[in-house]
């Protein structure tokens, strides 16, 4: 598992060139462990992804528009573990 500060680094850097993530830099996006992302994304639940040959990849404006339908705006330089989390 990649630590906190590395993963927002790669997900800044992403967001200056690629607009696609891997499930670890979309699940700490959105503020959500890595094992919640892919069990959503086995039953057809959480936000859209794209298979790019083998990998699994989200993209931002999919990660974001879900983000807004589960329940409002989010600021992505702010992670979501910050404050109460509402469900």
């Amino acid at each position: 598992m990649m630590d906190e500060d590395d993963a927002i680094k790669r997900a800044a850097r992403a967001r200056k060139g690629s607009p696609f993530l891997n499930t670890a830099q979309a699940a700490h996006y959105v503020g959500l462990a890595e094992r919640t992302l892919e069990t959503m994304r086995g039953q057809g639940q959480g936000p859209a992804f794209r298979r790019h040959g083998r990998f699994i990849r989200y993209h931002i404006d999919d990660l974001d528009a879900w983000s807004r339908r589960q329940g409002g705006e989010r600021d992505p330089s702010q992670s979501r573990h910050d404050g109460p989390r509402h469900v």
